[in-house]
């Protein structure tokens, strides 16, 4: 058995939208980033990428590269999933956390858990996420950005 653990932080930003577990929330601002910005998705990534010991998302596809320019994150995390069977593992379980002041997630975790599992052909239980604010504190607290924490098993 192996373990990583990924992170990743976006800045909230007007006209874009904010796609968080590659389910789609309603809400007046969005991430920014080359891709969709998934900030959920991208601390997958990279835990996953950890586990195995394969680098980060950055790595595997930097912001350099136009073919990446508004990619779903749910695609480059089914990409890793195969990458993680290729290696000759299974991934056990992934646990995470989103950090952000608004909008409230409650509504949107079981779906996107749903999606999450969808994509790597998980059960369901397999993906657990969680949702806090950051008490006011920071850039994430003042609402100027969404941050996720991510830990993978894989086996």
């Amino acid at each position: 058995m192996r373990v990583g653990i990924g992170y990743d932080i976006h800045r909230l930003v007007s006209k874009r939208p904010l796609v968080l577990g590659g389910v789609k929330i309603p809400y007046h601002k969005g991430l920014m980033g080359h891709s969709d910005a998934d900030v959920l998705v991208h601390a997958i990534i990279d835990a996953l990428l950890g586990a195995i010991g394969d680098g980060d998302i950055g790595h595997h596809f930097p912001s350099s590269k136009p073919a990446y320019r508004g990619i779903s994150s749910l695609a480059l995390l089914k990409r890793v999933g195969d990458r993680v069977e290729e290696d000759g593992f299974a991934i056990a379980n992934i646990d995470t956390t989103v950090i952000a002041e608004q909008p409230n997630l409650n509504l949107f975790k079981t779906a996107m858990a749903q999606t999450i599992a969808r994509t790597l052909e998980l059960p369901e239980n397999a993906v657990n996420i969680k949702a806090h604010t950051n008490e006011g504190l920071g850039a994430v607290g003042r609402g100027e950005a969404m941050a996720a924490h991510a830990v993978v098993l894989v086996e």
